[in-house]
């Protein structure tokens, strides 16, 4: 029997691309000798661009959606710092 673990899905964690899509080849323009020392160090500048492209996607969103969602959160956290929480009466911490 498959187990599905439901706590390691999150609507943040939802995938940002698809990892299995084709690559397409770009050309760049990038500092001569930032290249030719990430080519000493054997460093993928595929991959490393990918990695950090993926960071800055997901920093972008998350950003957004703060920003989407900032009146609400500020109205939820007023709420809560006047009425508390639900379980303020039952807590033993």
């Amino acid at each position: 029997m498959r187990m599905h673990n439901t706590h390691k899905e999150c609507a943040v964690e939802a995938k940002l691309f698809n990892p299995n899509a084709p690559k397409k080849p770009t050309n760049l323009t990038i500092n001569s000798d930032l290249l030719q020392k990430a080519r000493e160090h054997h460093i993928n500048l595929s991959q490393t661009l990918e990695l950090r492209l993926a960071e800055l996607i997901r920093e972008e969103k998350r950003r957004q959606w703060l920003e989407e969602n900032r009146e609400a959160i500020e109205v939820y956290n007023r709420r809560i710092e006047a009425d508390g929480v639900f379980s303020d009466g039952l807590r033993r911490f």
